[in-house]
């Protein structure tokens, strides 16, 4: 538009010398004709389909319209314009507001999965037309005859798993947020596996009962905390509940689990905090370990900052108006994952063990010809060796120091599976596989030989994807990066297809597809090493 600071001249006019080339703009909803390929043109075929302008599309040469007669959203070049016709002129409007058409790029797929019979009751996705004054109506309506073909379900539909095609889904009529609290309380009792969100909930619920007071017990046993009043300019930080049931690798259940969190991030820096850093073990160090000890760990790191922590819900003070002075670290502060780690590494450096070069979570004892290995995640601790007599003495100290629970050996740690007999170890990813592809809908799919195919070029021309599928496809690729842990058969094709996580196709979306199809066909293999090996650490 003319600017009256530019003396009434355009932002183009003035930039480029000359005005603006307005010659290739139409009116918007008017009626146009396409031209159809002649290649792909019969003898009989119609030369121009009809369609509604809708406007441009970026980077490419052409119009975009809506085809009236398969109503999808196309482009073409050639185009001839009706600048004072407009198809949908006469639509009845509602809410003050012109009602188009929904542009449907699978009209057909719909009907194919629906039983014949059914497809025709229901509505239409496309508004009437008021057509009585319109001079090419026609004042006889024609019956049609429903095909009675057997409708199949599209062929590239056969590699998804279709949960339920309905065209008006009931989730957008109902809204599951203004139920009542005792219809929520019903359907949370029906399903013995919910995991409560707040305390109110877990306070119903025997199971979480009991796991809240194994915590508090824990907690005040280790004299986490010492009740006493809120000092002058001081702030208490909040705490919650945090409840997480815990699985065994066949997806049953292990125990319920409820951790009291401090709102950490409530805290000041300098203040409340100094450092943060507290390493974490590698998921790529070698460890078939014999051993898992887990328990409250990270309540054992000595608090060196004077913290305050609002009351627990649950537990109930003498005086409402004390607070808790945290004496060791919980779970949500800021440098709780450093004090553990700062114990713990004095701890075994005191009983002659030395930290490994390449990972600063493995500790390494070394007698001779014998060896013992401590692995540390937060509060996991996997141990491994061949000194017998070693591990039980180690074991007995953590217990003894830290009040450690032994889960005994090891079959399920941080999504690997721990298979063991006579012959070897054999370490796999199945569940994390199988939930891998429930997650992405492939659960149910066709499996294939391969993960890629050969000489497979993904720099073809294809479309890129936008923000929603592109954060999809990183997020997607990391976790299959985390599967190549134990799947070095796939290592190649994730690793070439992780070169393109700033720009990914569609080319590489499919790719991705592919590659958990293969998953699919072989969902519990993994390494296996055999005890005959001599694998040194």
């Amino acid at each position: 538009m003319p600017k009256p600071v530019l003396q009434n001249e355009t932002p183009h006019e003035r930039l480029h010398g000359s005005p603006c080339d307005l010659s290739l703009l139409r009116v918007f909803g008017c009626l146009c004709y396409a031209n159809t390929i002649t290649s792909q043109r019969k003898k009989f075929d119609d030369r121009a389909i009809p369609g509604i302008f809708l406007g441009f599309k970026k980077h490419t040469k052409g119009y975009l319209f809506l085809n009236l007669k398969n109503h999808k959203i196309e482009i073409s070049r050639n185009v001839v314009f009706h600048e004072n016709t407009f198809p949908y002129h006469n639509t009845p409007k509602t809410d003050n507001s012109l009602s188009l058409p929904i542009p449907h790029h699978y009209t057909n797929n719909y009907d194919e999965l629906l039983p014949s019979g059914h497809a025709a009751q229901l509505p239409s996705v496309f508004p009437h037309i008021d057509t009585r004054n319109n001079d090419t109506a026609s004042d006889t309506s024609t019956s049609t005859r429903k095909s009675s073909k057997t409708r199949r379900i599209p062929a590239y539909l056969k590699d998804f798993q279709t949960n339920g095609v309905i065209r008006y889904p009931i989730t957008n009529y109902i809204n599951y947020n203004r139920l009542s609290h005792t219809f929520k309380h019903t359907i949370l009792s029906i399903s013995s596996n919910a995991e409560p969100t707040c305390y109110y909930i877990a306070s119903k619920q025997p199971q979480w009962v009991t796991a809240m007071h194994a915590e508090l017990d824990a907690l005040q046993a280790n004299n986490t905390w010492e009740l006493t009043t809120l000092p002058p300019n001081k702030t208490a930080i909040g705490c919650r509940w945090i409840y997480k049931i815990k699985y065994n690798s066949d997806g049953s259940i292990e125990r319920y689990k409820a951790r009291l969190v401090a709102k950490g991030y409530n805290q000041i820096e300098e203040l409340d905090y100094l450092d943060t850093f507290a390493p974490v073990a590698k998921i790529t160090t070698p460890l078939p370990s014999v051993g898992h000890l887990n328990n409250w760990m990270l309540i054992h790191g000595d608090l060196h900052e004077e913290v305050y922590m609002k009351i627990p819900p649950g537990l109930t003070p003498a005086n409402k108006n004390q607070v808790c002075k945290l004496q060791r670290s919980l779970y949500g502060l800021k440098q709780a994952g450093r004090q553990w780690y700062a114990k713990l590494h004095q701890f075994l450096l005191s009983n002659n063990y030395h930290c490994s070069i390449s990972d600063n979570s493995l500790f390494l004892k070394h007698d001779g010809n014998h060896t013992t290995a401590l692995l540390i995640y937060v509060d996991d601790i996997l141990i491994t060796g061949n000194d017998d007599g070693e591990i039980q003495h180690i074991t007995n100290l953590l217990h003894s120091t830290f009040r450690i629970k032994n889960l005994g050996n090891l079959t399920y740690f941080l999504g690997l599976e721990v298979a063991r007999n006579s012959k070897g170890i054999h370490l796999s990813q199945r569940k994390y596989t199988l939930d891998l592809l429930a997650e992405t809908g492939l659960l149910d799919s066709s499996p294939v030989p391969t993960p890629m195919v050969p000489k497979q070029s993904t720099t073809n021309t294809v479309r890129s994807l936008d923000d929603t599928d592109a954060a999809s496809y990183r997020r997607l690729i990391g976790k299959l990066i985390y599967l190549t842990t134990t799947r070095p058969d796939i290592t190649f094709a994730v690793n070439y297809l992780s070169q393109f996580m700033s720009a990914p196709t569609t080319a590489h979306q499919q790719a991705t597809g592919r590659i958990l199809r293969y998953l699919k066909g072989t969902p519990g293999a993994g390494i296996f090493l055999p005890s005959t090996s001599s694998i040194q650490l």
